[in-house]
């Protein structure tokens, strides 16, 4: 028997894959004007669950009621007549569209037969304002960064006027101050009557922002708790385990340098860039959205051009816009934009992990694969990626699976400098841990870590040096010893054009 205010309700649900059981028996509420999170490791089954109620996959087993009712959600239509909508945490927009005609995709408004596009601007721009974004409705999504981008997702969403709104990993790549904008909407909503299911892996959001969590591990709904319950507590019934350090860097004495960075600009985006990566040292890049910072690294990397300025790595000089010379030359980056930029998602496991070792592990035109199949499967357990077998396609992956194959590849080819842009995205705490012991490792064989995050807790807790990026430029860098969240967010609102560099004298004398 439902309660008076349950808008939904998950029974036993279960879900298979060839290889895999993705859900077990599952179960799950959500009532009127409540944040339910829900919590769990990458590969744990959240994403399955969330694309049953969202459409995209039947249940093998169980039920699933709204409102009381059992209900049947075949199609993405079937759940937006339910109210139900989803932000997923990979985009679903149109780059070649417009904001505007993204949000009512599908939904435009018409007049006499025609797109009533006069309608749907204006409409688009009420839902911007409501979210907090100035951008122009006819803009085309291929302009925005990572940050809109979401934003116009949890625009196209409220446009649905839903009575549920599942939200996946919204707050990965946005700002404290764009997260604070995102929870007064969620607070809104939630006063409105409208249920929300919440996904992430910031465990300091749960308490502020939510109301109850279920944890899900191994495909199973394994506790409900109130979102007061203490962290630790919730990790431990996610992960099964204690885990003793959420930031385990091991610091040892830089050595040669592997990377420098000297006047790299390129006009309007970033300008006179210049630092050093040393064997042996992690060196995080913090910054607001929109300083820089994936740009620069992406030049560094020769994916994209620069006007000025050079790049050697280990004493090496490479020619710019050039990413075979950057990777003959020891530089791996692990993209910021996970899906378009990461994995070919179509490819296997194994395909994936041998993409940057094709050449190395061929001979007279033909490929080794016995011996790219044997490395694939020690980095794959190494990582501890989740799959079905080695020949399962990354697609069908979770976004934190996804991510250790990115990873991985680069670790297979042995890279001396690796460059990892937002490397925790989407992972869970326990996969996290993993990626810093890993980093630990490549550090303490004498590899070169430049690590660019806007999590600042996970910047101050695994860098030995930190640069801080404002407007394009280098506003000051600052040693682990001086390195707290007050001091890095002052550096990262400051105008360093106008101010000059403002690095530590500490970091002058060396």
């Amino acid at each position: 028997m439902s309660a008076p205010d349950e808008l939904l309700r998950v029974e036993g649900v279960r879900k298979a894959f060839p290889g895999v059981v993705a859900l077990d028996g599952v179960d799950f509420d959500l009532r009127r004007g409540e944040v339910h999170v829900l919590l769990g490791e990458n590969g744990a089954g959240k994403s399955t669950l969330i694309k049953m109620l969202s459409g995209a996959h039947r249940p093998d087993a169980g039920r699933i009621t709204a409102g009381g009712r059992e209900v049947r959600i075949r199609s993405a239509q079937d759940a937006e007549r339910l109210g139900i909508a989803t932000i997923h945490q990979e985009f679903t927009l149109v780059p070649d569209l417009s904001v505007a005609e993204n949000i009512f995709l599908g939904r435009q408004p018409r007049r006499f037969g025609m797109i009533d596009r006069a309608r749907m601007e204006t409409a688009a721009a009420e839902l911007l304002e409501r979210v907090g974004v100035a951008v122009p409705p006819r803009t085309a999504v291929r302009e925005l960064g990572v940050a809109r981008l979401q934003m116009v997702e949890i625009a196209k969403a409220l446009s649905l006027d839903a009575r549920v709104l599942i939200m996946d990993e919204p707050t990965a790549v946005l700002t404290s101050e764009e997260v604070e904008k995102l929870f007064a909407i969620v607070r809104r909503l939630r006063e409105d009557g409208v249920g929300i299911v919440f996904i992430t892996h910031h465990l300091e959001e749960i308490a502020a922002l939510g109301d109850r969590v279920t944890v899900i591990r191994d495909g199973r709904s394994v506790a409900q708790a109130p979102a007061s319950t203490p962290e630790d507590d919730l990790v431990r019934l996610m992960v099964g385990r204690d885990i003793d350090q959420r930031y385990p860097r091991e610091s040892g004495e830089p050595g040669a340098v592997l990377l420098s960075v000297d006047g790299l600009t390129r006009e309007g985006v970033f300008h006179d860039i210049s630092f050093e990566v040393r064997s042996g040292e992690v060196v995080g890049v913090a910054g607001l959205v929109g300083a820089g910072r994936t740009e620069m690294a992406r030049a560094v990397f020769g994916a994209d051009p620069y006007d000025t300025g050079t790049v050697e790595a280990c004493g090496v000089r490479l020619p710019a816009h050039d990413v075979p010379a950057a990777m003959a030359a020891g530089i791996g980056l692990v993209p910021e934009d996970r899906k378009g930029q990461g994995p070919v998602l179509d490819a296997s496991v194994a395909d994936n992990l041998g993409l940057v070792t094709l050449r190395s592990a061929s001979r007279a035109g033909l490929v080794d694969r016995p011996a790219q199949h044997t490395a694939a499967g020690r980095i794959a357990g190494r990582l501890g990626v989740r799959t079905a077998s080695l020949e399962q396609r990354v697609r069908t992956l979770s976004g934190g699976n996804q991510q250790k194959v990115v990873i991985g590849k680069w670790l297979l080819a042995d890279v001396r400098v690796l460059i990892l842009d937002e490397p925790t995205r989407g992972v869970d705490v326990g996969a996290k841990v993993e990626i810093y012991r890993l980093v630990n490792e490549l550090t303490a064989a004498g590899h070169a870590v430049l690590m660019i995050s806007s999590d600042l807790p996970e910047v101050l807790g695994m860098s030995d040096r930190i640069l801080v990026m404002a407007q394009g430029r280098i506003a000051g860098e600052l040693t682990a010893a001086e390195a707290t969240q007050d001091a890095v967010m002052t550096l990262a609102v400051t105008d360093p054009a106008a101010t000059g560099n403002r690095e530590t004298e500490e970091s002058r004398d060396r």
